[in-house]
């Protein structure tokens, strides 16, 4: 069956960084567009990055953009979002979603929280 399992969550202190990973299974990654989303308390999920397929295209959320970076492996099924510089207000749930015509697909995220 389909899989995002992101991993790579956790607490930092302002100006640290994370990496988050997203394994994909259960359907042919390569064809797929790959994103991050965030969901802070008691607010609407946002996008943060997205990345085409082959990984020549990436465009980020300009809360995020020049401290966060979209990649892919599609030779792993993986798909990463490294952050740094990170702030409080980066604090939240950290979704993976993969898209693909009428397919859309998401993981259980992962908890980021920034805190001195």
């Amino acid at each position: 069956q389909v899989q995002l399992v992101e991993s790579g969550g956790g607490l930092v202190q302002p100006g640290g960084s994370l990496r988050l990973s997203c394994a994909a299974s259960g359907f042919t990654f390569s064809r797929y567009a790959m994103s991050w989303y965030r969901q802070a308390p008691g607010k609407e999920r946002e996008f943060v990055a997205r990345i085409t397929r082959d990984g020549g295209s990436r465009n980020h959320a300009d809360s995020v953009k020049g401290r966060f970076t979209i990649s892919r492996d599609n030779a792993k099924n993986t798909v990463y979002l490294q952050m740094n510089s990170l702030k409080p207000e980066d604090t939240a749930v950290y979704y993976c979603n993969a898209q693909w015509m009428l397919a859309d697909y998401w993981g259980q995220g992962t908890q980021v929280t920034v805190s001195s």
